[in-house]
């Protein structure tokens, strides 16, 4: 049967190529194009028809047919081995697994066949009135179960499909009592759903009246698994890939109706919530935020997010959206909305924004005991230390700006005192960004970590008060490189400060570019004079409080009063600039 050297052989990888890249041919057998994998302006992606292979000067990637495939639409190798044979029209050897998975695919797709069959008449007839055209239709491939008990198995034993095949494609049901087999789908609307890879799986179905259930989808089967399938996403697919967000919304026809006005990244899950399957699904395929367009008020925005999958929430950035009339996304085109509802998507509340805004509502940030409300309240979603949960992080640096905290405070409440029932004012003052000694002895272990023999001029008498400088002053002892004090703290929250520290002292422009020689003659002096800037500091922290101040007035000042205010803060500006540049010189 086929193998991998035989699809090659049969395959142009120019022209599976030039069905993602326009190419210009460059000679015998050679062709180039602007890289799908990177950004340019100046074609650096080339193809060699003649040895099979594609390579990118810019990017550096490269490969064969099965490597262009499996990058391009993010596929295991399995997947597209499996793509390409069928492009190349060779027969693969299946596993009894796979064998029994093609034949369900086999079976759905007789059904279908029959569905579409007996869509004319009432089928279209309730498609029509919902707006969609022909060509929609056509292309969601919408079909129509007639309400006789075994049209479908009548038309299937015909055809030498067999009662079990039937069955265990999810398109027959049992009767308890008698046994009887008959339809499982009668006088229902069809909406066959396919997989990522555009394989037809199953089927939802919909009555056109009232009655229950008004949905009814194909039970879960060796193929369709409804935790894992999103509605629409096999046409969503590339242009999410491109955009990098997903819309989901909660029905199959505002799926339809939605692509068919132009909203192409629409999809719907399988009337359950998204799952962590869902994520890793979508992270493969490069989808970075989801906009959650229910038909809810703004209450239901506040319970989507709030009961976000912490899979989902870590992983993508989450908007809740809702349409201001109060229809769903389908009725609202169908009304002439479009507007409406692409008003809708540009808008929405984050998760961010959610959870920040709902404990500010419920504590008086003006109290330390607000501010310890706001911090428990929140601890559950900034816990993640993942470096990939973006929401997490920004959770973090929000509360630091509402609060005032110092980032390296609230990291390291989070991780050694995080299980305390209660926060006392005590601490709570002493994570607020309050310009002490601790400043400064974060600067030192910033620059210990560019150059760890500086631990060699520290007596090692000194009491520090930042608790993370204290741990890492312990454990650098004898270390040669800021990867072995990283290392030390592996798997632990101080890990994250002392990464955070290192691309600061080693990114051009942040702090950490002194001279290694002058540091090491001022090392000592810097470690014992780091509570001596408090009055500077103070100076510049006051000027900032009134910077924040002003700047809130503008925004709700009249434009009469907005320039003078405006002048004034260029003035502050100017001066906390100042300020900062005598500090320098002092230093």
């Amino acid at each position: 049967m086929g193998s991998k050297e035989e699809i090659r052989a049969k395959l142009s990888i120019a022209d599976l190529v030039g069905d993602y890249v326009q190419l210009t041919p460059v000679g015998q057998g050679r062709f180039k194009g602007l890289c799908p994998f990177h950004k340019e302006k100046t074609p650096s992606f080339q193809v060699d028809a003649t040895q099979g292979y594609f390579y990118c000067f810019g990017c550096k990637a490269g490969g064969d047919a099965f490597s262009f495939l499996m990058r391009v639409e993010n596929l295991q190798f399995g997947d597209a081995m499996k793509k390409l044979a069928a492009r190349a029209g060779i027969t693969l050897e299946a596993t009894y697994g796979e064998r029994a998975s093609r034949d369900l695919y086999d079976v759905n797709a007789f059904a279908l066949e029959y569905f579409r069959e007996h869509l004319p008449g009432v089928g279209t007839d309730y498609f029509q009135r919902r707006g969609l055209t022909e060509q929609t239709i056509e292309h969601f491939e919408l079909g129509y179960a007639p309400g006789e008990w075994d049209g479908l198995l009548k038309r299937a034993k015909a055809r030498g499909i067999s009662e079990r095949q039937l069955l265990d494609a999810g398109l027959l049901s049992e009767n308890a009592e008698t046994g009887r087999l008959y339809d499982r789908f009668r006088g229902r609307v069809m909406f066959p759903i396919r997989d990522h890879l555009g394989r037809l799986v199953g089927f939802g179905g919909r009555v056109l009246g009232d009655e229950k259930p008004k949905y009814l989808n194909t039970p879960e089967t060796e193929v369709f698994k409804k935790g894992e399938l999103l509605y629409g996403y096999d046409k969503a697919r590339a242009l999410a890939q491109k955009s990098g967000e997903l819309v989901v919304v909660e029905g199959y026809m505002d799926v339809i109706a939605m692509h068919q006005h132009g909203f192409g990244t629409a999809v719907a899950t399988l009337g359950t919530a998204l799952t962590a399957e869902h994520a890793t699904l979508l992270q493969r395929q490069e989808v970075r935020s989801l906009a959650l367009l229910f038909d809810r008020d703004a209450a239901g925005q506040r319970a989507t997010l709030a009961g976000l999958d912490q899979v989902i929430g870590s992983r993508f950035a989450v908007r809740a959206l809702t349409v201001p009339d109060g229809k769903d996304p389908a009725d609202t085109l169908l009304a002439g909305g479009t507007e409406i509802l692409r008003g809708a998507l540009a808008g929405g509340m984050d998760e961010v924004e959610y959870r920040v805004a709902s404990a500010l509502a419920q504590h008086d940030l003006s109290t330390t005991a607000g501010k310890r409300g706001i911090l428990q309240t929140l601890l559950p979603r900034m816990q993640s230390q993942d470096p990939l949960d973006e929401v997490a992080e920004r959770m973090r640096a929000r509360v630091c700006e509402v609060l005032g905290i110092k980032p390296e405070a609230l990291l390291e409440w989070i991780a050694s005192k995080a299980k305390r029932k209660t926060l006392s004012d005590v601490q709570i003052s002493g994570m607020q960004q309050q310009p002490d000694e601790q400043e400064g002895e974060l600067r030192l272990l910033r620059e210990i970590l560019q150059n760890p023999q500086l631990l060699d001029k520290l007596d090692g008498l000194r009491a520090w008060r930042n608790e993370t400088v204290r741990k890492v002053m312990l454990a650098a002892r004898g270390t040669s490189s800021a990867e072995e004090i990283i290392a030390s703290f592996d798997g632990q929250p101080e890990q994250q400060v002392l990464i955070r520290l290192l691309f600061e002292a080693r990114t051009p422009g942040l702090i950490g570019r002194e001279n290694a020689r002058v540091f090491e003659e001022k090392v000592a002096e810097s470690a014992l004079r780091a509570g001596r800037e408090i009055e500077s500091k103070l100076t510049i922290d006051e000027m900032r409080e009134e910077l924040a101040m002003l700047k809130k007035q503008v925004m709700a000042a009249a434009p009469t009063e907005q320039m003078n205010l405006l002048r004034q803060i260029q003035e502050l500006q100017r001066a906390v600039e100042a300020e900062k540049r005598s500090r320098k010189l002092q230093a």
